[in-house]
This record gives structure tokens, C-alpha cells and sequence, in this order.
């Protein structure tokens, strides 16, 4: 059961919170299941990649950013080998196809 505590504010629905009959309640977030916590996350980063892009930062150096942020986490939570391990591996997810938008039609 999640445990909501009222929460006020205008951007209710765009930092992970819910609205229910007109009152705005907070979640939260360690409440959440990883998959849950996962979109949520997917949504921050989205918002602040719209927010850069409106402000003139390229697509390219946002990336770049978000690559070096996303590997510095990654090696400070599980160090340099762990880290370097799940890199290794992700030309093969590339050329699966496994970050791809668009899908090619047949």
C-alpha cells in the first residue's frame, strides 16, 4: 500500500506526483516499484531534455551529458569492473536494435 501525504503546488503531474479528485498527493518515490521508479525517472529526464533543447543545447551535447552522468553513477554505485562490464556489452543491445525509436518497416 502506498502512503500519501498532501502536497501542494501547479507542477503536481510533472514531478511524480498524482492527482486524485481535485487533491494533489504526493508518492513516495522509495514507495514505488522499479518499474514505477524507472518511468518516473524516464519522465524527469525527458521534461529537463525538453526544458535544454528550448534553450538552445544540442541534442548531441545533451547526450554526451547524460552518458557521462548515467556511467559516474554507475561506477560509483557498483565500481569501475561492474561498470565497465555492463559497457561492455552494450554494442551487441545497440545492433539489436534495443535503443532504436523508429522501427524499420518490412
Amino acid at each position: 500500500m502506498l502512503t500519501l501525504s498532501p502536497a501542494r503546488g501547479d507542477r503536481v503531474r510533472s514531478r511524480g506526483m498524482v492527482n486524485m479528485n481535485t487533491t494533489s498527493y504526493a508518492v513516495r518515490a522509495s514507495e514505488w516499484a522499479p518499474d514505477e521508479q524507472k518511468r518516473a525517472a524516464l519522465g524527469y529526464l525527458q521534461e529537463a531534455w525538453n526544458e535544454a533543447r528550448l534553450e538552445g543545447i544540442d541534442g548531441d551535447c545533451l547526450a554526451q551529458t547524460c552518458l557521462f552522468a548515467a556511467f559516474a553513477e554507475f561506477v560509483t554505485t557498483y565500481g569501475e569492473e561492474a561498470a565497465a562490464r555492463f559497457a561492455e556489452g552494450l554494442a551487441a543491445r545497440i545492433h539489436n536494435g534495443e535503443f532504436s525509436i523508429t522501427m524499420a518497416r518490412q
